[in-house]
This record gives C-alpha cells, sequence and structure tokens, in this order.
C-alpha cells in the first residue's frame, strides 16, 4: 500500500472512528494512542503530575508506550482497532 492509499485510509477511518458511539476506557485510550503516534509521533511532553487529572495521565501513559513506533505502523494499527470495534458495534446491533 502505498504512502497516499493508507493516509486516505487513516482518513476514513478516522471519520468513522469519530463516529462511533462511546466504546470502553481501555479501547478509546488504545485508539487514541495509535491516532496520536501516527498524527504527531513520540511524546515529548512531560507525564501531567496532578492527582486531579487522572484521564489526561491515562492517555499520557497508553500513548508514551508507543515511544518508537513508525507512523505508518501506527496508522495501520489505529485503522485495525477502529475496524475490530466496528464489527463488535455491528454484531451487537444484528444480535438485538
Amino acid at each position: 500500500m502505498s504512502a497516499a492509499d493508507l493516509q486516505e485510509e487513516f482518513d476514513k477511518y478516522v471519520k468513522i472512528g469519530n463516529n462511533l458511539p462511546p466504546q470502553g476506557a481501555d479501547d478509546m485510550l488504545v485508539a487514541y494512542a495509535y491516532f496520536k503516534q501516527a498524527t504527531v509521533g513520540d511524546l515529548e511532553d512531560p507525564r501531567p503530575t496532578e492527582s486531579s487529572n487522572v484521564v489526561q495521565t491515562f492517555k499520557h501513559d497508553a500513548w508514551n508506550r508507543l515511544q518508537g513506533m513508525p507512523k505508518t505502523e501506527a496508522m495501520q494499527r489505529y485503522i485495525q482497532t477502529i475496524k475490530e470495534l466496528k464489527a463488535k458495534l455491528d454484531k451487537e446491533e444484528s444480535a438485538i
């Protein structure tokens, strides 16, 4: 897959991901981390130190775990994560 094709597919799945209903916190953290690694690269900000900011700390830690992952790999993993979340939702809807 060319870089342009990967970017196009990534953009498509970003839109799909943004339109999914709320997911479990773990799933959202995984998707967030892959998205940030794909769009920004390695995290350079220090870990939040305020104990009241638990969400930001979890987001920081999830993204930081991907340190060194190439952007293209992060894009592919984000796409796969959204595909899996969508398939799970589709399966739940068809069971109703």
